[in-house]
């Protein structure tokens, strides 16, 4: 018995002591435990166009450029530049909305600074790669991982003519080279065929069954197939709704309260945005297909796969915003991720996705890049071979320069105006002829507004 006792006493003082070992432990290393606080630049209004390197001879010129559009018959246009973490200028030009189907307003409601746009394919980065950059960032997406990895029901159908989907990997997708046509027009039935969907849960359905075009890794082109399906597999990673996720993990934290998906349904007016398509999706009487919309688009995105076939939440299209907001978008990425408090993705993350691809320099993973003198068109004659952005067909641009620490962002609506000629070709609109529809013109204008010593010190 005693020995049992003696026993059970050194067993007793044995469990004390690592028990007060553990307790010093963590008294001792609550930093180790803690995640670290984020401590991210915030956007400041610069003092003057010179104090961070522009002219402001040189940026009035801008202003002239888009005017002088304004004044031809270009819609209008709001424009935002930030430059060492500084807003240098935010402003806005022309109307938000100009027509009424064919016919002129009597009166033509301003672009202001508040004024929200259709972001098209920009939604592509803002929304999206947002959110893939930061689940990757999380470890809760591996790029190299196969698509059916996150898709179970992403496979070839067995009369496919091209087959290799069970091989397709994330990082595919995001190169723009996995093998899909560039526009699954769900929400057409003569187009469609047995793809016809104007429901977004049929859709879902539907898309990971969509058949290959080419040879996956032959080629790059571009798709919205693949972003809508990135947007399927952030959907499935999170257990959110695209649009759910995004505006409350990411916008809201930013405390941006501007850039959303499906905005008349959350409170937006039409009035507060600027209009795209005078008829509808109709390009003047030109396209049918049931449901068509008729109406001046104003609130409502314009592109027919996120409204008809995906309910106005998708991967490819349906986010809107407004200048003021994407600075704040543009700044992340500079600062390496985040913003103030509020930790999004790290810098590696942001390198991965902004690196070349192997098949073609002018593409990232989703980013366009600056990567051959083919992308003057977008980049202008100013911009460093490491910048980087990407477009939308309503008119938006964004442009990224992380040599000199720059941001630019073109917001227009190109699109609410008169088709150039419907019996040849249903997608140029007039907007699309002026030098700022054009866009390059613009960011050129911006860059020669910097100094010298500024543009040579990093190219």
């Amino acid at each position: 018995m005693l020995v049992s006792l003696l026993h059970f006493d050194r067993l007793r003082r044995t469990a004390a002591l690592f028990t007060a070992l553990l307790a010093a432990f963590a008294v001792a290393t609550p930093a180790t435990a803690a995640p670290a606080a984020c401590h991210f630049p915030t956007l400041q209004r610069a003092a003057s166009p010179e104090s961070v390197g522009f002219s402001a001879a040189g940026l009035a010129r801008v202003d002239q450029l888009i005017e002088r559009d304004v004044a031809a018959g270009f819609p209008g246009a709001a424009l935002v530049v930030i430059k060492d973490g500084q807003i240098v200028k935010q402003s806005h030009y022309g109307y938000r909305k100009k027509l009424d189907g064919r016919i002129p307003l009597d009166t033509f409601p301003p672009v202001r600074d508040d004024t929200l746009f259709d972001l098209a394919s920009n939604t592509k980065m803002y929304a999206t790669n947002f959110a893939l950059q930061k689940l990757v960032s999380e470890s809760r997406l591996d790029l190299q991982a196969r698509v059916r990895d996150y898709l179970p029901n992403f496979a070839d159908g067995d009369g496919d003519p091209i087959q290799g989907k069970a091989a397709l990997r994330v990082i595919d997708l995001l190169h723009h080279a996995a093998g899909f046509a560039p526009d699954p027009q769900f929400h057409n039935p003569a187009v469609a065929g047995d793809f016809f969907s104007q429901d977004r849960e049929k859709t879902l359905e539907l898309l990971p069954k969509l058949p290959l075009r080419y040879e996956p890794g032959s080629k790059t082109t571009y798709s919205d197939t693949d972003y809508m399906l990135l947007g399927l597999i952030v959907e499935r990673i999170t257990g959110e709704r695209l649009d759910t996720y995004v505006e409350n993990t990411i916008y809201r934290p930013l405390k941006l309260n501007h850039t959303l998906f499906n905005p008349l349904q959350k409170g937006f007016r039409p009035q507060d945005f600027a209009a795209t398509e005078p008829e509808g999706n109709t390009r003047e009487g030109t396209i049918n297909f049931p449901h068509i919309r008729t109406y001046t688009l104003q609130g409502e995105v314009h592109d027919e796969k996120a409204y008809y076939a995906m309910g106005g939440v998708s991967g490819h299209a349906g986010l809107f915003s407004t200048t003021g907001e994407l600075a704040v978008l543009l700044q992340v990425m500079l600062n390496g991720g985040g913003y103030g408090d509020v930790c999004l993705f790290d810098p590696d993350t942001i390198a991965r996705f902004t690196a070349p691809s192997p098949l073609d320099p002018t593409f990232g993973l989703g980013w366009r890049r600056n990567g051959t003198a083919n992308m003057q068109w977008m980049f202008g004659s100013g911009a460093g071979p490491l910048a980087y952005g990407h477009t939308g067909w309503t008119g938006t641009l964004t442009v990224i320069d992380p040599e000199i620490d720059l941001g630019i962002v073109l917001l227009t609506n190109k699109k609410h105006s008169p088709l150039v000629d419907a019996g040849t070709n249903s997608n140029k609109f007039l907007g699309d002829l002026f030098a700022t529809g054009r866009y390059g013109a613009v960011v050129a204008a911006v860059y020669a507004a910097l100094n010298a010593d500024v543009t040579s010190a990093g190219h």
